[in-house]
């Protein structure tokens, strides 16, 4: 009986850990394109009318939408509003993508100090050779794993015009050329 209720903290995490990859596989899709609160996401497209023929657009990915994604989500917007405002093109009058970085550390459930099969102060510990010195005996670094997080959220200025495009401006879009090479490239959300 005595050798279980060691091993109890241990499978204890190990299950913690199981629940907790299933929920966090749930999520793991990129954000969908998709206004920005649909369906209870955070992230997605905005957009707010400055002017007549003058917006300001937003698209806003999760940790697991690229920055490509998120770019080419804010692109796509923008086409589909100036066709739906009734113009032809637009151009970007400013335009920048953000990053926000954030480091999760967790516990390691598979090794701590405070689980291990031994007790709570011993467990295995490692050194390594370096530079012509030893490390020191350190069991403590092992305890955590920290993540690095990514999240983008590109936003842009744009002013729409009708005609053709003006001729020689790199920030300049035929609005239904966009839509018609984007479209299929975007992650819709799904069906319901």
């Amino acid at each position: 009986m005595k050798a279980l209720s060691r091993k109890t903290p241990a499978l204890r995490a190990l299950a913690m850990t199981a629940v907790a990859g299933l929920a966090l596989a749930a999520c793991a899709t990129a954000t969908p394109y998709q206004p920005a609160g649909f369906n209870g996401e955070r992230g997605g497209y905005a957009e707010q009318r400055v002017e007549n023929n003058r917006y300001r657009v937003s698209f806003a990915g999760n940790s697991v939408t690229s920055r490509e994604q998120v770019e080419m989500s804010l692109l796509l917007r923008s086409a589909e509003l100036t066709v739906e405002s009734g113009y032809d093109w637009f151009a970007t009058v400013n335009r920048a993508t953000d990053r926000d970085t954030r480091y999760v550390t967790t516990p390691d459930p598979f090794y701590s100090r405070y689980n291990s099969f031994y007790g709570p102060y011993w467990g295995p510990s490692w050194r390594y050779y370096r530079g012509g010195f030893w490390s020191p005996w350190d069991s403590w670094s092992n305890d955590f794993d920290t993540r690095q997080i990514d999240r983008y959220e590109a936003n842009a200025e744009i002013i729409m015009g009708r005609g053709p495009k003006p001729a020689g401006d790199p920030n300049a879009f035929d609005a239904r050329e966009v839509v018609q090479n984007l479209s299929s490239r975007v992650t819709r959300p799904p069906l319901r």
